[in-house]
């Protein structure tokens, strides 16, 4: 079956343009509840592999090699961008039409006010190894 990653990202002015950290705490708690549910049923049909969210674009970092010279350490990305990864999720699913239905669910989960977040989620397939089974 082929595995897919589902990149969820805050990008502002569709369904929700307030970041999570400016929403009442029942709305941040109805949000969790909501991708914590999604991730057990995915579970529990044997379609979920991981799922993640990921800390805010002030704590991230970019680093940048030759592999010769130290790495470059920097900050960023930068909230100038108004966009950024906010989580992700990999599934094992029978076909790229389930990756999709999922992914919309995700895009529709309740944000500020229970309004539908309608945040973009990318889908992407996951390349197997050329030579290996996985």
């Amino acid at each position: 079956m082929p595995r897919f990653m589902l990149l969820q990202n805050f990008e502002g002015g569709a369904g929700c343009d307030v970041p999570m950290y400016e929403w009442a705490p029942q709305d941040v708690e109805a949000h969790i509840r909501f991708q914590v549910d999604l991730n057990a049923e995915l579970d529990a049909a044997g379609e979920l592999v991981d799922a993640q969210g990921l800390s805010g674009p002030d704590l991230a970092k970019v680093v940048t090699a030759d592999g010769v010279c130290a790495p470059v350490v920097t900050d960023g990305p930068y909230l100038e961008a108004k966009e950024f990864l906010a989580g992700y999720r990999v599934v094992d699913v029978d076909s790229l039409d389930r990756a999709l239905e999922i992914a919309a669910r995700a895009s529709a989960a309740p944000g500020a006010k229970g309004v539908p977040i309608q945040q973009p989620i990318h889908v992407r397939q996951i390349m197997a190894v050329p030579g290996s089974d996985s």
